[in-house]
């Protein structure tokens, strides 16, 4: 069997916290999965569904394929296990790679020694064999191999990925506080959201949220973006197998008659910035964007979401505007928002109490550094569409 088609051992890594949203994915794109875990999901799987895998996850960083495992006291255990790899049947004599590494082991102070160990061990082998060697450096652009080596247990991957898949590539105005496009795709995937009733996305910033629902509703995958991936720089890639996946990305997008997904903010400049990403994505068309502030945003009859993604004081604005913010967030939907499911997604829980409605449900996730909630608010039908609200409190400013 050959390189793309032997089955084994794929991890699939995410950020933290994504995992349940990823392996949903997985097993939707009919995978059977083997273990789930805080930053990923092994299933069983060769190359080639890896390729599939990287053209159609939304909540993945990398697709991970697994040549070896050994163990390894110390680097020269590195080296030594590596050396006798037939590289020659993985890697273009000629072609160029990269090393990636997650390394924990008492002899090392330094992943990049380890890196340099599994590069050395790979580079002598070429030359060996093939009295040539590819070019190596730190930009993920060719192949790309993985350690990962924690104590004495160390596994060599295959990264199928190369640049993260956790960028979707079609922002290309991020914004302030931009939120990571996986992140987005996983908050859209945790709500209550049917993917045809109104979608309403006051605060949008740079349109993370509102461009990744209408790419969720719409079947559109972060495939369509991207034209590089490492797994087209190993021995044995056949262009065919990528371009019918490839191919399917075009048709199975679906149309859903009827959507409405509502983006504003109170800057024009987020807007526009916002729109100029929607047309990257080619979901213009299905996103109505508009410049006012969060309570003068339209929200229909129909009842759907209204999923607003504040400031929290870690990166932008002031403790004390926020609060009336957020106050004024808990009064809007309370008002307006009546058989709504209300979403805050907020990384300071000081300010969510400001919102002033208990949470049905509070789902935990990260961005960077930061422990959030995406609280849940059950709203009860009531008065909608009323005459915009004046008042002289601050609007809050853009966060995607």
């Amino acid at each position: 069997m050959g390189l793309f088609t032997e089955k084994g051992t794929v991890i699939i890594t995410c950020p933290k916290r994504l995992s349940p949203f990823l392996e949903q994915e997985i097993k939707e794109l009919g995978f059977q999965t083997e273990e789930t875990f805080v930053t990923g999901v092994r299933i069983n799987g060769s190359i080639n569904d890896c390729i599939r895998l990287n053209l159609n996850l939304r909540c993945a960083s990398q697709v991970l394929y697994r040549i070896k495992q050994f163990t390894a006291v110390n680097a020269d255990d590195i080296y030594k296990n590596l050396l006798d790899h037939p590289w020659e049947d993985v890697l273009e004599p000629d072609g160029y790679f990269s090393i990636t590494s997650n390394v924990n082991n008492p002899t090392i102070n330094n992943s990049m020694f380890a890196n340099l160990r599994v590069k050395d061990a790979i580079v002598d082998r070429m030359r060996e064999k093939k009295g040539v060697r590819p070019s190596t450096g730190s930009e993920l652009k060719g192949a790309v191999i993985n350690l990962f080596w924690k104590n004495e247990n160390a596994e060599l991957f295959i990264d199928t990925t190369g640049d993260s898949l956790g960028r979707h590539g079609y922002r290309k105005i991020p914004g302030q506080a931009p939120m990571l496009e996986a992140l987005a795709a996983a908050t859209v995937y945790a709500t209550r959201w049917d993917l045809k009733s109104p979608f309403v996305n006051p605060m949008c910033g740079s349109g993370t949220l509102a461009i990744e629902a209408a790419m969720i509703a719409t079947n559109r995958r972060p495939g369509l973006f991207r034209t590089n991936y490492a797994f087209m720089h190993l021995q044995g890639y056949d262009e065919a197998v990528y371009l019918k996946e490839d191919a399917l990305l075009e048709e199975q997008i679906m149309d859903v008659p009827g959507l409405r997904i509502i983006a504003t903010d109170y800057s024009s400049r987020a807007v526009e910035n916002a729109k100029k990403n929607a047309i990257a994505a080619g979901v213009l068309n299905l996103i109505e964007f508009a410049v006012c502030d969060f309570a003068a945003t339209e929200i229909p009859k129909e009842p759907g979401v209204f999923y607003v993604n504040p400031e929290y004081g870690e990166r932008l604005g002031e403790i004390k505007e926020l609060e009336l913010t957020y106050a004024r967030i808990g009064d809007f939907m309370k008002q307006h928002c009546g058989g709504y499911y209300g979403y805050v997604f907020t990384g300071n829980m000081e300010l969510a109490k400001k919102i002033g409605l208990k949470a049905k449900r509070r789902i935990e996730f990260y961005t960077s550094t930061i422990d959030c909630r995406l609280l849940e608010y059950e709203l009860y039908a009531g008065t909608r569409n009323p005459k915009p609200e004046t008042t002289n409190l601050p609007a809050a400013g853009p966060n995607l």
